[in-house]
């Protein structure tokens, strides 16, 4: 379901919990955590739009992270619960996804803008088996 967030709209939310194992010794979440909860959203949301990562290598395509910006806004702790959220556009052969961790008291913990491309018989492809599954989410 869409949710509202500072006038973004995102198409994809779901939710987490900290997990002991994912804080370093000042028991904060490690920086790495970060990248796993948004990949993870990533490949959720490619499976609810209709495209699993097992059927995207059935077809030979292969979805490849090109880049990743960050930026870390307020740490997630221990036992914390938060709302992973993402939107997506296209440019181009690229898919860029617009990605915010969001704590349950409303603050942004991270955002991320991360560009992926699509590979097809070991070329980069225009990913349009891609954007079709994903046309309806596309801004």
């Amino acid at each position: 379901m869409p949710i509202l967030k500072d006038n973004k709209k995102y198409c994809y939310a779901m939710e987490f919990a900290v997990r002991d194992y994912e804080l370093d010794s000042e028991k904060i979440v490690n920086n790495a955590n970060y990248l796993h909860y948004m990949e993870h959203t990533r490949h959720s949301f490619c499976e609810e739009a209709g495209l699993s990562f097992t059927e995207m290598s059935r077809r030979g395509i292969m979805p490849v992270v090109r880049k990743i910006e960050i930026e870390y806004k307020s740490s997630l702790r221990g036992g914390d619960r938060f709302i992973s959220c993402l939107r997506v556009e296209r440019k181009g052969a690229r898919f860029i996804f617009h990605q915010d961790i969001i704590k349950k008291d409303g603050m942004i913990a991270a955002s991320a803008v991360v560009t992926t491309v699509s590979i097809k018989d070991d070329k980069v492809s225009r990913g349009d088996e891609l954007a079709e599954v994903f046309g309806k989410y596309i801004k």
